[in-house]
């Protein structure tokens, strides 16, 4: 697990990699590709579940 002090390495070696100006550009841009990614995955796993429930009606 992550702790606090790993945390706040990672967060200032960010800032001296991309900048100050960068870094909200980066996290907003993390932060879609997970929705994306979560929305993905939710769709997949919804189409699973109907499946199964036609399956299920079908028996």
């Amino acid at each position: 697990m992550i702790g606090v002090g790993s945390m706040v390495v990672i967060g200032a070696a960010a800032l001296l990699i991309f900048g100050p100006k960068k870094l909200p550009e980066l996290g907003r841009a993390a932060g879609d590709t997970l929705r994306e990614f979560k929305n993905s995955t939710k769709g997949l796993a919804d189409d699973d579940d109907e499946g199964k429930e036609d399956k299920k009606e079908s028996k």
